[in-house]
């Protein structure tokens, strides 16, 4: 895999991280929550989809996906998926200091054991 395929896969997978984050902020909010809780699905799809982090997240997820075409124009997806393993570590990390969330030791394991795996599938 050449290192520029490499980049576009790790960028692609890491704007798929990011992507969750804006996600989750956005449906966080304590407009949108209460939307969500209302029980009127039109006012929950309205604070959900007129919400600027749910916008870009997945204006993200869009930009992610078009790489990751490129990626799989080029490379094997047998080859490239196993590095969507790696949005799971990425994804943690960015929870944690970001959004604040807790990482459990069993959740720490899991995720080390799927990036030994990424490790194994892309070795040759």
């Amino acid at each position: 895999m050449s290192t520029k395929i490499l980049i576009l896969l790790l960028v692609s997978v890491s704007l798929s991280s990011i992507a969750q984050i804006a996600l989750k902020t956005g449906v966080s909010q304590p407009h949108v929550t209460l939307a969500m809780d209302s029980g009127s699905h039109v006012n929950a799809a309205m604070a959900v989809f007129f919400n600027i982090w749910v916008i870009a997240g997945l204006a993200i997820y869009l930009f992610g996906a078009v790489l990751w075409l490129f990626v799989l124009v080029r490379v094997e997806v047998s080859m490239a998926y196993p590095f969507v393993g790696l949005g799971f570590i990425l994804t943690m990390i960015l929870g944690k200091f970001i959004m604040g969330e807790a990482v459990s030791v069993t959740r720490l394991l899991g995720t080390i054991l799927i990036s030994v795996g990424v490790v194994f599938v892309s070795w040759r």
